[in-house]
């Protein structure tokens, strides 16, 4: 945390664990944010030593960094919280304080999730400049084709525009009792947009059967069961914060 020198108020809420930078700069939109007890606005600097700032009434208080492996299940949402009360992956962690998820995976997909309080970390890990990879396992319906691959491996055009180029490789094709054929392949990511493996494959003319994150930059899955978690260690945090400068 900046203490004893003028910093960013959405710094300051992403560092204290409200979540990334852009959710913090949310909640000052919203105008659920108080500083000094008058509204906060977008852009605005603070003392954290000397000016009380409060989320809803309450006030914003410093917690130790926590940071958590999680191989999400199928059926739980990559959320840290939810009105409809669902189960929600910070349900999966036994963490000290608040955490919240970095990026996010479908309801229905498996695979690695880090969850933690520091919100400047995971601002920086989920931007595409910084180039941390995401591999998947993906199964989809049909003959993907090595035509197909490699318009996967050089980007498609989605509705939020082209994919950067990716890593596809066919690993298997396979025709299940009673089933359609099936291909499954590994992809690998420097990007995060929302549904963006399916997206990719819907538009070459694939539906996705199953999606697993085995990799979160060099985090694996390995001896990690499906609904554990564990802590980071320091070297892996160290790692994280290596590929996100």
């Amino acid at each position: 945390m900046s203490q004893g020198r003028p910093v960013r108020l959405q710094k300051f809420l992403a560092e204290a664990g409200l979540g990334s930078r852009r959710r913090c700069e949310e909640l000052i939109e919203a105008g659920r944010v108080h500083v000094q007890g008058e509204i906060a606005v977008l852009g605005m600097t603070i003392d954290p030593d000397r000016d009380p700032v409060t989320v809803d009434g309450l006030p914003v208080v410093t917690e130790e960094k926590e940071y958590w492996l999680l191989n999400k299940p199928a059926g739980i949402l990559s959320a840290a919280s939810d009105a409809r009360g669902r189960k929600i992956v910070v349900d999966c962690v036994p963490a000290r304080g608040r955490v919240f998820p970095v990026g996010r995976l479908d309801l229905d997909s498996t695979g690695l999730m880090v969850l933690t309080n520091d919100g400047d970390l995971a601002n920086r890990l989920l931007h595409p400049r910084h180039h941390v990879e995401k591999e998947y396992v993906v199964v989809v319906r049909g003959l993907v084709t090595e035509e197909t691959a490699r318009k996967l491996r050089s980007g498609v055009d989605l509705d939020d525009g082209p994919t950067a180029p990716a890593q596809v490789t066919v690993i298997s094709r396979s025709q299940p009792r009673s089933s359609r054929l099936q291909t499954t392949l590994t992809v690998v990511l420097h990007e995060g947009r929302k549904r963006q493996v399916r997206r990719m494959f819907e538009a070459v003319g694939h539906r996705v059967v199953s999606l697993h994150r085995r990799r979160f930059d060099g985090l694996t899955d390995e001896g990690l069961a499906l609904g554990e978690a564990r802590p980071l260690s320091t070297t892996e945090i160290e790692r994280l914060r290596r590929a996100a400068r």
